[in-house]
């Protein structure tokens, strides 16, 4: 009988989870950010104690898992609305690379080593840094590799209204700077969804 409640418990906790992760976005199968990662660990360390604890209701993990699920789609909603959100949840891109040169400031403050940059080169099929213009720790810790080679990589100023002033730093440019090539286009910095500099020319797109 112990047998045929745990069998049961996992059959029905695996579609439940697979419906869940349906819910909260497909997003959440490709790549793990820091929240995502951590609705993931409590959810499995929910349905892991329900299974073992035979006697306890089902609909005590249940309730949890869907409060999580719950969470998961509101902060999601809330961070497409306050774009300033994402980098406390989930933090910032971080320049490993930048134009050829490596940044180990950054690299000791991620705490991410020159062997964790040569293994990731490595599956990008990349023998060293000397072929890497640029290198992008993004926030699910995937490391972004633009070649040499490739096309000039464009540097995003603003997203969503919100001016990145660490792309800033790296062209030497300022918000000052930025602004006043918006007005000449009489455009405000919330205005602006996306804009991005390449080839010393500003490209902007509107909201």
């Amino acid at each position: 009988m112990d047998i045929l409640i745990v069998l049961g418990r996992t059959l029905f906790f695996y579609f439940f989870i697979l419906f869940s992760y349906r819910v909260m976005g497909k997003r959440e199968i490709g790549q793990l950010s820091i929240s995502d990662l951590t609705i993931s660990i409590l959810i499995a360390e929910l349905v892991a104690i329900s299974i073992e604890n035979r006697e306890d209701p089902t609909i005590l993990t249940i309730i949890p898992i869907i409060l999580l699920v719950f969470l998961e789609v509101v902060l999601a909603y809330i961070q497409l609305k306050q774009n300033k959100l994402r980098p406390i949840m989930d933090g910032k891109p971080s320049i490993i690379i930048n134009n050829g040169k490596l940044c180990v400031k950054e690299m000791i403050k991620q705490r991410y080593s020159l062997d964790d940059l040569m293994m990731s080169l490595r599956e990008k099929e990349v023998k060293g840094i000397h072929e890497v213009n640029y290198a992008i720790l993004e926030t699910n810790g995937k490391l972004s590799i633009f070649k040499k080679n490739d096309k000039v990589f464009p540097l995003p100023l603003v997203v969503d209204g919100v001016i990145d002033n660490d792309a800033l730093l790296n062209i030497d440019k300022t918000p000052v700077w930025l602004n006043k090539l918006l007005e000449v286009n009489n455009l405000g910095i919330e205005s602006v969804l996306y804009a991005f500099y390449k080839k010393n020319k500003l490209y902007i797109i509107r909201k």
